[in-house]
């Protein structure tokens, strides 16, 4: 199995909030990160409305579309779907653990049946031409995860799996819900590293409480990847420094206010589309997280980006309250 770089560094999907509008503006923030799609279930893509579920904007390559499923022959339905409206890869999702999917029986509890993730596998990497990955936990319940990782990880490279992303924590399918499952289970770095050094072969990506483009290098002396998920949403800043710090190469833009201002013709056209401005504010309310004029800029964006008749000037005064902020600060 060859390993390049192309799961270095990866954007984690999360549902409703890693959608197509997201996903433009993270690009505007690097060219190199791999971006998912948030997780559709198979049944949505072979039965629902695929231009609104799967669309996306070309600006967005390279990007994963994430399914969710237990059905084999499904499965490599919606993979070839995926495969035929462009997404550079296929990513099978065996780690949510929402009371939803465990209901639907997909998600963390198939990591229960890592022998059906390997049939699941197996039949979408028979139907598409691009890469197959699996996205889980390093067990769930009462799982040791010693043996359930290494089960799940031989299972799928029997299978011809392309990577596998593990958030190196335990799911707890019976007691927490799913927000405490993204926190309370300990996170366990070491068993993904010994993971990586018992398959050298496969490559593998590690997610799960990572903060900064600081903490994804160190992980990058054990493991092929790091995917972020919150810290990128919610301060979408760091993802400035991925495309210096991790590729050697200068970002898209210099500066978040150069990133927002070429988000605005985007942002104009889906407005003449009937699109909301909110659709595209509640993704960049973080931009300037952490800095001088944050405050200002969330205020403004959240008592007039939500209004129905916003429009592409909200976002540019948002911007000048930031600039009026640190001009005030510095004098």
């Amino acid at each position: 199995m060859q390993i390049n770089q192309s799961h270095k560094f990866a954007v984690a999907p999360m549902m409703e909030w890693t959608d197509s509008r997201c996903r433009v503006f993270h690009r505007l923030l690097t060219r190199r990160a791999l971006l998912y799609t948030e997780m559709l279930t198979a049944a949505a893509v072979i039965h629902g409305d695929r231009a609104r579920l799967l669309g996306f904007d070309a600006s967005e390559h390279p990007v994963a579309l994430q399914l969710g499923g237990s059905s084999p022959a499904d499965l490599a339905t919606a993979a070839r779907i995926g495969e035929d409206f462009g997404y550079d890869e296929i990513n099978l999702n065996v780690g949510c653990p929402s009371d939803r999917v465990k209901e639907g029986r997909f998600g963390a509890c198939l990591m229960a049946e890592p022998e059906l993730v390997a049939d699941c596998v197996a039949a979408m990497k028979r139907a598409v031409r691009i890469p197959v990955t699996v996205k889980c936990r390093i067990g769930i319940d009462d799982q040791d995860p010693e043996e359930a990782l290494d089960t799940l990880a031989r299972s799928v490279v029997a299978a011809g799996v392309d990577a596998l992303i593990v958030h190196a924590r335990k799911a707890w399918l019976n007691g927490l819900s799913p927000k405490e499952n993204r926190h309370i289970p300990p996170l366990d770095y070491d068993r993904v590293y010994r993971l990586k050094r018992a398959m050298p072969d496969l490559p593998v990506v590690i997610n799960g409480g990572i903060g900064s483009i600081a903490e994804a290098k160190q992980h990058l002396a054990h493991v092929d990847g790091v995917m972020l998920g919150r810290a990128a949403y919610q301060e979408p800043w760091r993802l400035l420094d991925v495309d210096p710090e991790l590729f050697g190469e200068a970002a898209p833009h210099a500066t978040m206010k150069d990133a927002l201002e070429a988000l605005i013709p985007f942002i104009e056209d889906q407005l003449a589309q009937g699109v909301r401005l909110h659709a595209f504010t509640r993704h960049v309310i973080g931009a300037y997280q952490g800095v001088p004029g944050a405050r200002a800029f969330r205020r403004y964006l959240s008592e007039f980006g939500v209004r129905p008749d916003a429009d592409a000037s909200v976002l540019r005064n948002a911007m000048v309250a930031v600039r009026d902020k640190v001009a005030a600060e510095a004098a």
